[in-house]
């Protein structure tokens, strides 16, 4: 019955790929059951079919099919690193020798910008020799362009969880299965009527596999048209495989949004794409604005890809990537080494003019406050822009189409700071990038710098999605006792002796006189303990599940509750906060919020 059951289901997604475009289907030709041959993840008939259609030599084909299946069949590199090499193949080509006018031919395996000189196919049941060359393992389905595999499904009845047919992709692609057929092998699918389709690469863990979800604020004319194909016929598990499968947006996922990062494959997700694709078109027009993103969505691997996407389509671009703090700077340099961009480092103003100066480098990485003279330094800005105009050459000139990424740009990029990346840059495109959402005071300023909104994902979608965790509340009081009142009120009339009775009732009401209620340590231990109770009690704790945040009055009260919770054995904490000394805070010093991270998810007030 449950063979039954996932053989109707396998049925009906072939139909939904198989049928006709002008039907509601997705136009892919069908290869048949393929489970009494011996396959493998390179058609070579296929393959060279496509190619003789396009144009290229017999010599050409017979060299570029054995170059790629050579690399599709090593078995000593790992399944990352082969797979690393094959994709590199596929998007840039096999390239010839030089010829008597010193030009390289370059055999394309497949025509990236013209969908229609590619060949989709689609076959089900794939039967593949195990290492063992014994067994065999079946995906249920496997899409194929020009004959390359590039996409495996296993699909599953809808009281199965597709989880199921998540792990069973990650057994085939261990090396004692069907490792090597998963070599040119992209994107990888499970999915059943109930839940949808969840969608991953090679080696993608399990929790990582991802949901995909149109963008309803899209307005390119493939979101379009993908779109109107899902308003045929409702099915959460058909729109998906429309929304990742429909010919042209599959070329562009694998093309455009892969990524090797330092060991890990990885493929975009939906917020990311639709966040690039919305950005490409104001670049093109030459119009900036703020790509906002909810923290850990992957707002840095949306630069990567905007920024390669740039480099690769835009004549004489570069990107400048400009940051406010070290650690950003530091982060987003190490991840486009890791994924084998060259960056170039500004290490000083006058380090940064000279780049600039100059059309070496494509991607520049620098701290904003290296554009003033006092860098780091909270001096006046229009300062910093005298400063800049004095220092600058007088044959400068920013050389290249650039296109400024500005993050954290809710912060002091949004304000006059920016007006130094604009007298260095004066033709820049400037995109603002944040995680955060735009505070009143911060919105109008951010909107007037960089331009409307290109694309938004917020923290709530973010939840949804179960990109982001939510945030829990859980609000407790702890009682302030008075033991003797009439002592207190003595005790204070004596203190204020001399003051008038407005100035006495103004500094009762003061939050001073709580703030050092709320920082006893009775009541720090108090709360301390209550924690340190539930830590010992609920499951959900035991189990250090997620992350939180005991959010004190001050550092000092903060430190307490370090001290507190420290000397009680709970040693997973650590004061967190953006507090900078110096003279004139420690004047000043009102009440500086700070947080106490803990593995507990409570706040207390």
């Amino acid at each position: 019955m449950s063979v039954d059951l996932e053989r109707k289901l396998q049925n009906k997604v072939l139909h939904w790929l198989i049928d006709k475009e002008k039907d509601g289907g997705l136009g892919y030709t069908y290869l048949g059951n393929l489970e009494d041959q011996d396959n493998t993840p390179v058609k070579e008939d296929l393959l060279k079919k496509n190619l003789e259609k396009r144009g290229y030599t017999k010599d050409q084909i017979s060299k570029a099919v054995n170059e790629l299946v050579t690399k599709a069949s090593n078995q000593v590199d790992s399944l990352y690193q082969t797979n690393k090499e094959v994709y590199s193949l596929l998007r840039y080509g096999k390239q010839g020798v030089k010829d008597d006018n010193k030009n390289r031919q370059t055999v394309h395996y497949i025509d990236w910008d013209n969908v229609e000189n590619n060949d989709f196919y689609v076959a089900e049941e794939v039967s593949v020799l195990c290492f063992n060359q014994i067994e065999r393992k079946r995906p249920d389905v496997v899409l194929y362009i020009n004959g390359i595999a590039l996409g495996v499904f296993e699909l599953k009845r809808s009281c199965v969880s597709i989880g199921e047919g998540i792990r069973q992709n990650l057994t085939n692609q261990k090396k004692e299965y069907i490792q090597p057929f998963f070599s040119t092998v992209q994107l990888i699918f499970a999915g059943n009527e109930a839940e949808g389709l969840k969608y991953g690469t090679t080696e993608t863990a399990e929790k990582y596999f991802l949901k995909w979800k149109e963008d309803i604020k899209a307005t390119d004319d493939l979101s379009a048209t993908i779109k109107d194909i899902q308003s045929k016929e409702k099915n959460k598990l058909r729109d998906a495989i429309v929304s990742l499968c429909q010919k042209e947006r599959f070329l562009s996922l694998i093309y455009d949004f892969i990524i090797f990062d330092a060991g890990v494959k990885k493929v975009t997700r939906h917020n990311q794409y639709f966040a690039n694709i919305a950005a490409r078109k104001r670049i093109i027009e030459k119009e900036g604005g703020i790509i906002w993103n909810t923290q850990g969505s992957g707002k840095s691997l949306i630069m990567v890809w905007l920024a390669k996407w740039i480099i690769e389509n835009l004549a004489d671009s570069r990107v400048v990537i400009i940051t406010d703090r070290d650690e950003l700077d530091d982060q987003i340099e190490s991840l486009f080494i890791d994924v084998n961009e060259k960056v170039k480092r500004a290490k000083s103003c006058s380090d940064l003019r000279e780049i600039l100066n100059k059309n070496d480098d494509s991607i520049i990485c620098s701290l904003i406050h290296k554009y003033g003279h006092n860098a780091g330094k909270q001096s006046d800005v229009d300062q910093y822009r005298k400063e800049l105009l004095k220092d600058l050459p007088a044959d400068f000139k920013a050389k290249g189409n650039i296109i400024a990424f500005i993050d954290e740009c809710h912060r002091t990029n949004s304000g006059k700071l920016h007006e130094a990346v604009k007298v260095l840059m004066p033709e820049a495109v400037l995109i603002g990038f944040t995680g955060t959402p735009l505070l009143k005071k911060d919105k109008k300023t951010s909107l007037e710098t960089f331009g409307s909104y290109i694309h938004t994902y917020k923290f709530d979608e973010g939840v949804e999605d179960g990109v982001v965790l939510d945030l829990r509340y859980e609000a407790r009081d702890v009682d302030q006792d008075l033991s003797n009142k009439e002592k207190v009120d003595l005790w204070f009339d004596n203190k204020t002796f001399g003051l008038t009775e407005r100035a006495k009732t103004n500094l009762k009401q003061s939050w001073t006189s709580i703030n050092k209620l709320y920082s006893s340590r009775q009541r720090l231990e108090k709360i301390a303990g209550d924690i340190i109770f539930d830590m010992n009690l609920k499951p959900r704790l035991k189990n250090e599940r997620g992350t939180a945040m005991l959010v004190a009055n001050s550092i000092y009260e903060a430190c307490r509750y370090w001290d507190i919770f420290t000397s009680n054995g709970f040693n997973r904490c650590a004061v967190v906060t953006s507090y900078e000394p110096s003279a004139a805070s420690v004047r000043t010093a009102t009440s500086d919020l700070c947080i106490c991270q803990l593995k507990v998810p409570l706040y207390y007030r």
